[in-house]
């Protein structure tokens, strides 16, 4: 089905403006200027030394305006070459001296008003030329009678032809006078690529471009390069970045024509097309299709990232530059938005890959980064503190502000705003402000930011909650305590039974072989008590927040109901779990959109660096696959199954901590294993492949042994 933001094919991204340009014939740079002042091109190649600044003694010549044109230097009609025409505009500054007698300039009687008669001004222009890979200096010499001269206006231009560049190249050019009496001038052009100039057909380097077309079916966006038959060119996908190289994504040397294709997933604003033919010297086109593209930005803040590197710093992984601010804000448990802590602490601008810091004493769960770009719309939130301090705390926050004096006022964050404390009114945090009080005075708050204008703390309040309603509740809770524990318990064994433990399934996706190994597995395993999930079945919910959202979210709600996360290792899994190990960071390619194995690293290694994954985590593999002793020791600290042979006790690791051990159990395995039989002879036997017969195992299907 069409997508409604890309209907319409765009010739190189946007339509170029077409420039018709005056011809010069001959090589031989040459200078001109206004009517009434003299000039002449001193020399076309100096050493650009522009030195500092020095006083004038007298009116002087300086430079105030530069103004550039293109025009085309040609050795003959179809042989042409682009440059660059400067005109640099100047201006009388500073005024003549007093002479000591009168007769030295015919005895003039006020030479502060009438300058003398045969004066003239004299300057050296220097115009300097960076393009990369040239770089030139030329000087120009300009006269301007006395005739001319009106203090502090513009006497004219002087006007250089001119300096050649390449095609879509940028030009930044400085012009001063020498010595400098003012700071220079100056100037950058973008110069235009083949597609621009009207007169493409009289540049050599033209004629064997590759044209490329963008256009849109459906979730794909399609690059068609229109060449002729046989033209080998390359094509290049980048990042362009703001600061810092370009980032390179994707390179190959083609045979035309060709069409590309794209997920729009991977569009962002800044992915940019390059393209040139494989000759020498030959001319490189850049586009940029996607800057203004609504699906390409949503993209660009979907994959953006927010990583805590220390307590107190962090930075933005996005791939294109992101104008944006961010703040804290605290978040309380029971779903109220995040309050920003604006003030104390300020908004920061964000610039991508730059670490930022916020001055905390202390991390809190309930403290997170919210970032907004330039049109103050909320883009990204997190907590960047829950992961290492746990879930969200029922804490009050406390603000503390400093006068003069040694005068303080505090107030509790409460989400209909910050409540003063003491207090009359009827929120939590005024009732309780008292005791909230005492707690600040007695040291049971924790100090999270402290400065000379205030400070932050955070005050627990889960001991007043039990206080309020526990002398209430105390008769009914007695009343009903063994009749409820008898039914509890009932209920909550023959829920078990029917809902299942939650299981979340981690894979490393090596081949598509795999991945259907996996599946059948995951599929055995939801005809038993467990609620699997797994990546395969959610690859709409992938593509649509993203591998790490993803993962975060299932595995907080597999853990939150008790489950257990399953980590299917295979050889693929073992090697990106190494290279995080040795690295501390994944591999050089970018998390791809299903990736969820990948993402998940940062998440899992934690809890088995920090002991949190016994009980919690359970490690497989399959027995011809690979071997147990295989897996890196880290991740060894939990029972690692080999499927199928030890079916039944990893299927015991996966029944609830407290559930007895079923006699079913040895049925199960057997069940599985049937179901797993067929999708393993297909990977270890592609079609076409003797299967040797085998046995699997416990569990393993009638004729295992005999081959048949």
């Amino acid at each position: 089905m069409p997508v409604p933001w890309f209907l319409l094919s765009l010739a190189l991204g946007r339509s170029p403006v077409v420039l018709s340009l005056e011809r010069l014939v001959g090589p031989q740079d040459a200078t001109h200027c206004s009517p009434g002042l003299s000039c002449r091109l001193w020399d076309s190649d100096i050493l650009c030394l522009p030195g500092d600044i020095v006083p004038a003694p007298g009116p002087v010549l300086a430079p105030t305006h530069l103004q550039t044109e293109l025009v085309l230097r040609c050795q003959k009609e179809t042989d042409c070459d682009l440059c660059l025409r400067v005109a640099v505009h100047l201006a009388v500054h500073g005024h003549w001296e007093e002479p000591e007698d009168e007769e030295k300039f015919g005895g003039a009687a006020d030479l502060g008003v009438e300058e003398p008669r045969n004066a003239s001004l004299q300057a050296q222009v220097v115009l300097s030329f960076q393009a990369y890979p040239t770089a030139r200096c030329v000087l120009l010499e300009v006269q301007v009678p006395a005739a001319l001269v009106q203090f502090g206006q513009s006497v004219g231009s002087v006007v250089y032809d001119c300096f050649e560049a390449a095609l879509g190249s940028e030009v930044r050019i400085w012009s001063y006078t020498q010595p400098r009496y003012e700071k220079e001038l100056n100037h950058t052009q973008q110069l235009p690529d083949c597609r621009g100039l009207e007169v493409w057909n009289s540049i050599p380097s033209c004629w064997a471009l590759p044209w490329l077309n963008v256009s849109a079916d459906g979730d794909n966006v399609h690059l068609v390069l229109n060449v002729s038959e046989e033209q080998h060119f390359g094509l290049s996908l980048y990042w362009n970045q703001v600061q810092g190289p370009p980032k390179p994504r994707w390179h190959k040397n083609l045979t035309g024509p060709q069409i590309i294709t794209l997920n729009h997933t991977d569009l962002v604003p800044c992915l940019c097309i390059q393209v040139w033919p494989l000759e020498p010297d030959s001319v490189r086109t850049n586009i940029c299709p996607f800057r203004e593209d609504p699906r390409a930005h949503q993209n660009l803040w979907q994959a953006a990232r927010l990583r805590l590197l220390t307590l107190q710093s962090w930075l933005l992984d996005a791939p294109c530059s992101l104008p944006a601010e961010a703040a804290l804000c605290w978040r309380a448990p029971g779903g109220d938005p995040c309050q920003p802590l604006v003030p104390p602490l300020s908004w920061e601008n964000v610039t991508v890959d730059k670490v930022l810091e916020f001055p905390l004493l202390k991390g809190h769960p309930n403290l997170c980064v919210q970032q907004v770009n330039s049109s103050e719309k909320l883009q990204l939130q997190e907590c960047l503190w829950a992961d290492s301090l746990g879930p969200l705390k029922d804490d009050v926050l406390l603000l503390e502000t400093r006068g003069p004096q040694d005068n303080r006022s505090l107030c509790a964050l409460e989400p209909s705003g910050c409540t003063s404390l003491p207090s009359k009114a009827s929120t939590r945090a005024a009732r309780l402000g008292e005791y909230l009080l005492q707690d600040l005075q007695s040291g049971q708050c924790l100090q999270l930011w402290d400065d000379d204008l205030g400070a932050l703390w955070a005050c627990p309040m889960d001991k007043y909650i039990h206080k309020r309603w526990a002398l209430v509740w105390l008769a009914c809770l007695l009343f009903a305590a063994a009749l409820s524990l008898i039914l509890l318990l009932k209920k909550d064994h023959a829920k078990a039974a029917a809902r299942g433990r939650a299981a979340l399934l981690l894979y490393s996706a090596d081949d598509s072989g795999f991945e259907r190994l996996v599946g059948a597995l995951a599929s055995a395993l939801c005809q038993l008590p467990l609620r699997v999930a797994v990546d395969l079945w959610s690859r709409r919910e992938l593509s649509a927040q993203g591998p790490v959202a993803w993962f975060h979210a299932q595995r907080r709600q597999t853990l939150q109901e008790g489950g257990v996360v399953v980590l299917l290792f295979s050889p693929g899994a073992v090697a990106l779990c190494s290279e995080w190990l040795q690295d501390g960071v994944s591999g050089p390619g970018a998390h791809g959109p299903h990736d969820a194995f990948r993402a998940s690293l940062s998440c899992v290694l934690p809890d088995f660096l920090q002991g949190r994954a016994p009980g919690s985590y359970v490690g497989a593999c399959f027995d011809r696959l690979l071997h147990p002793d295989a897996v890196p020791a880290l991740f060894r600290t939990v029972p690692v199954f080999t499927l199928p042979s030890q079916l039944p006790d990893f299927l015991g690791a996966l029944q609830q901590p407290r559930a007895p051990r079923s006699g079913r159990l040895q049925e199960r395995a057997e069940q599985v294993s049937r179901a797993l039989q067929p999708a393993l002879d297909s990977y270890f036997h592609p079609p076409g492949t003797p299967a040797p017969g085998r046995g699997v195992g416990p569990g393993a299907g009638p004729g295992a042994g005999d081959g048949t």
